[in-house]
């Protein structure tokens, strides 16, 4: 059994998170932060974004305690949504970092990092939108993979960060600052991994 349509009410609420996880992806890339006072509009913003993912994780969780059949496993619904949300989670506790260490400028590290979580972002969306279509589902694959691409190239852009990082910056605050800003990033493309380790079990199970 697979999700009938977009209209089932569990592929919907997968679909609403994995549209906001891509459009506070986005958000996150692409906001200009100029002086202090953009900190914490960044950090409020990301808070709000993930504020709506709790929402529509806790709708999930109740939908399928209610549910006496659902269209796939309920615990591979419960999986992917849960795998998502840690993704906006990650997000939106890096942006409160930037808030409190007085992050203004993202350096050439943090950038690259971002521009590949906002890519595995818009590969997690597409990827959930295919969930409603069975013949689509080798295509789920694919996606995944590019995911775990990205999270590969962050492992590698962590370690160049870091050794740049001790090797460059002098002031031991901003060591431990940058620092735990790189982990942060890079613990974030490890849960896009986790999505698209959760989005193939699903295919197995259900191709």
């Amino acid at each position: 059994m697979v999700f009938k349509s977009k209209q089932d009410k569990f592929a919907a609420l997968l679909i609403n998170i994995s549209e906001n996880l891509k459009v506070s992806a986005d958000y996150f890339a692409d906001f200009k932060l100029n002086n202090i006072s953009d900190l914490k509009v960044f950090s409020d913003t990301m808070k709000d974004y993930e504020h709506k993912g709790d929402s529509f994780v806790h709708e999930t969780i109740k939908e399928l305690n209610n549910a006496f059949i659902t269209p796939i496993e309920r615990e591979d619904i419960l999986l992917l949504s849960m795998t998502m949300d840690d993704v906006l989670d990650g997000l939106e506790s890096t942006s409160a970092l930037f808030e409190m260490y007085s992050v203004i400028n993202a350096d050439e590290y943090m950038l690259k990092f971002v521009d590949a979580i906002k890519d595995c972002a818009y590969e997690i969306e597409k990827s959930v939108s295919l969930l409603t279509n069975k013949k689509k589902f080798t295509q789920i694959r694919e996606h995944a993979i590019k995911i775990k691409d990205l999270e590969s190239h962050c492992d590698t852009i962590l370690r160049q960060s870091i050794k740049n990082l001790f090797t460059v910056e002098k002031d031991p605050i901003r060591i431990i600052q940058y620092k735990e800003i790189y982990e942060n990033l890079e613990d974030i493309a490890d849960n896009c991994q986790s999505v698209a380790n959760a989005l193939e079990t699903i295919v197995m199970k259900n191709a």
